[in-house]
């Protein structure tokens, strides 16, 4: 046991209670927050308006009046942030913009017999929400990941919401990075509430066909309740970062890097998985000296303590192999070569190659979409992508000839199943040539 993080070797009783703890760490929402949720939401679709009003009062701004920000406070957000961080954002936009351009995909016509034609129709989503949380998890790096990929897909209108401070006014970060993201309206709405709106709709608050973006848990509760109505993204846990690592990694950065996850929330795991029992040692020197340093070391503290650990394993494909298990929001190949190891990694969310790709970089500047699977949902799902923000139909067309040709036997397995009036609906087409 270590004062800061545990140290556990790969197959050890230490380690299984290490896994355990990590799958067990999100919890179930409890009784009370879902029978809160179910009522906001049903007090919204009946009330509009005036229930948005009323929540938005009581949980965030008293004296709050239009819950519809204007285009006056957003020129004046411009105002009241560092022009770096305006020229930081666009930088981001253009390299967000540019790897999701590549993820479009065109409808297609496919190749077929004389009198035979099929294809499919790729169609962006018409309206689509995003939800942006406030206070100190007000991230204008998730509003640009969020709205962009729509903006590429060819969303019609995205409409943001987002609760208000105390003084009616959104976060002026937050009003710059939705302007530059092409957000088309913004409501002053938070929580459950903000949910309900998108998707049911009121007076003012069109409802979506979509809803992503971040949230506490009663915006989990309520996006897992309106899916159905809506479709959502994901249903987001808290954030991860597994870093492997042979005895070459410098301690600094991996320390560094294990600390820029832990500081989002007490539940974060931050895991070194390494060969090396000599940096497992280095790396939590670094550690104890780093988080002196910063703002949030209480949170970063707790979470590594609880939720942290560094694994040693005997070689780096056994190192992959846990990975594989664990299925990271961020995996961090730190290793001399890591193109090497990269067709292994079977579950990650988004990977990191080298000693000089953080984990940062993909969350802010880089391109690839910071929106990724948690808890372990990287086996089976995707980092939020253009895909997201489109829907596909498919079509065909057979002249009589062709459908002629395969009659029998569509009729046959219609009438294996025991589906008749499937059956008549190809033989009445042939009624004529039976007579």
């Amino acid at each position: 046991m270590n004062d800061i993080m545990n140290i556990i070797y790969s197959g050890s009783k230490e380690g299984k209670e290490y896994f355990d703890t990590l799958k067990n760490r999100q919890g179930k929402a409890d009784d009370r927050v879902i029978e809160v949720v179910e009522d906001i939401l049903k007090n919204v679709r009946e009330g509009g308006d005036e229930a948005l009003t009323y929540y938005t009062r009581k949980f965030d701004c008293p004296n709050i009046d239009n819950i519809k920000v204007s285009k006056g406070e957003i020129k004046a957000a411009y105002d009241k942030v560092d022009k770096d961080f305006i020229e930081a954002l666009k930088t981001a936009k253009d390299n967000i913009w540019n790897f999701h351009e590549k993820q479009k995909e065109n409808s297609m016509l496919v190749p077929s017999k004389d009198g035979i034609v099929m294809g499919r129709i790729v169609r962006a989503l018409e309206k689509v929400g995003i939800y942006v949380p406030g206070g100190t998890a007000a991230y204008p790096s998730s509003v640009l990941m969020n709205a962009i990929p729509a903006k590429v897909a060819g969303v019609e209108k995205i409409i943001m919401t987002t609760p208000p401070m105390k003084d009616g006014f959104v976060n002026p970060n937050i009003l710059v990075a939705a302007d530059i993201s092409g957000v088309d309206e913004i409501y002053k709405v938070g929580g459950a509430q903000a949910i309900g709106a998108l998707a049911f709709g009121t007076e003012s608050v069109e409802k979506v066909d979509k809803i992503v973006g971040p949230g506490n848990i009663f915006v989990a509760m309520a996006k897992k309740s309106v899916f159905g109505f809506v479709d959502i993204d994901m249903i987001a846990g808290p954030s991860e970062i597994l870093v492997i690592s042979d005895g070459k990694g410098n301690p600094e950065y991996i320390a560094a890097d294990l600390m820029s996850q832990a500081e989002h929330d007490k539940l974060a795991s931050a895991i070194l998985v390494t060969t090396s029992k000599e940096l497992a040692v280095k790396v939590i020197e670094e550690l104890k000296k780093q988080v002196e340093k910063l703002e949030r070391k209480e949170i970063i503290l707790e979470s590594l303590k609880s939720y942290g650990a560094i694994i040693i394993t005997e070689s780096i494909e056994e190192a992959i192999e846990i990975g594989n298990i664990i299925a990271p929001e961020h995996l961090e190949l730190m290793l001399e070569n890591p193109f090497m190891y990269l067709g292994y990694v079977k579950n990650a969310g988004s990977v990191f190659l080298g000693y000089y790709a953080p984990e940062p970089l993909g969350d802010y500047m880089a391109g690839p979409n910071h929106v990724l699977p948690t808890s372990g949902t990287a086996r089976f799902f995707s980092p939020l992508s253009v895909d997201d923000f489109v829907k596909k139909s498919s079509y065909l067309y057979y002249s009589e000839n062709a459908l002629s040709e395969v009659k029998d036997k569509i009729v046959k397995l219609a009438e294996t199943e025991g589906l008749t009036a499937h059956a008549n609906s190809i033989k009445v087409r042939f009624k004529q040539s039976r007579e």
